[in-house]
């Protein structure tokens, strides 16, 4: 077991960055400033993976187009295996125009946003999957390939978007298929119906021996069996942009329990990689390499 694996759908993001504002129906405004990058999600964290000198392997969709190429050298480029899940004529990735103001921001994407696998694609994934050490998971149609690899011996771990209806009840499928579930503090209230973040981590043991709440900018509470601990973020590393920083965490998170340190290292290990995913605008144009996440945690923490 000597990889990480994730399927999800590719997000490409053109970045409008300096924009005076956002323009009229009619009205066209040039900005200095734009770039094309690979955004944010599951696709994100395994990039962030892949950065960090562990082998990630991504079931997704790509079709003949410049984004889907683009995509896919990125991928490439980050020590992450892509496999295509699709097999048709259009273009089967996200792309989001971000129209990025001084203190605000506003997106149009092209897109179904996730993947709706069949039954070939859910056996492509499980062929990708099977053998990884550890198993990234999302709300969508693969629940029966992450319960198949988790009886292997796979370490499932579950990061959700906000969801209006969000219950224990709707997702409880998933929660007990988890090794890890890393809410925010938003989530995490919502899904467990508390009105503060300790509450919610402590209601969160029913389904999870080790407990993740993400406390927004101010850091991140863990509870390791009846250990209680909170680990702050870095102050070091000034905001520009937050775009990505979920999908960085993740990944700290995850180099800790690939190389099986104990919860608050891995929690850390998040802190520092999230933290420096905000410090340039975009999903994945701040990051640290592997000998630079441990030269930090050594040095800082």
């Amino acid at each position: 077991m000597s990889f990480v694996a994730g399927a999800g759908a590719a997000n490409v993001d053109l970045l409008y960055q300096n924009m005076p504002k956002i323009p009229d129906v009619g009205e066209e405004i040039y900005t200095d400033k734009f770039s094309l990058q690979l955004g944010g999600g599951l696709p994100a964290t395994l990039i962030n993976i892949g950065r960090l000198g562990i082998e990630a392997k991504i079931a997704t969709e790509l079709g003949d187009d410049m984004f889907s190429e683009f995509a896919k050298a990125g991928f490439l480029k980050n020590n992450v295996y892509p496999v295509n899940l699709y097999h048709g004529k259009e273009i089967p990735l996200n792309i989001t125009s971000a129209i990025i103001l001084e203190n605000d921001r506003s997106f149009i994407t092209y897109g179904k946003g996730s993947i709706e696998p069949d039954d070939k694609a859910k056996e492509e994934f499980y062929t990708l999957a099977h053998g990884a050490k550890i198993c990234l998971m999302s709300p969508g149609g693969f629940k029966e390939v992450y319960r198949k690899l988790k009886t292997e011996g796979t370490t499932m771990v579950l990061d959700m978007g906000w969801d209006d209806d969000m219950t224990f009840e709707k997702y409880e499928e998933l929660l007990e298929i988890a090794d890890y579930y890393t809410p925010n503090q938003k989530d995490a209230l919502k899904i467990t119906g508390c009105s503060n973040p300790t509450d919610a981590a402590y209601e969160l043991r029913k389904y999870f021996s080790k407990v993740i709440v993400k406390v927004d900018k101010d850091g991140c509470i863990g509870i390791d069996g009846n250990n209680y601990f909170f680990c702050p973020s870095i102050t070091e590393f000034k905001n520009v942009d937050s775009t990505g920083a979920g999908d960085a965490f993740l990944a700290g998170l995850c180099y800790g329990i690939f190389y099986d340190y104990p919860l608050k290292d891995c929690i850390e290990f998040g802190n520092i990689t999230g933290g420096k995913a905000v410090t340039k605008t975009g999903a994945l144009s701040a990051f640290v390499t592997e000998k630079e996440l441990l030269k930090y945690k050594k040095e800082k923490l």
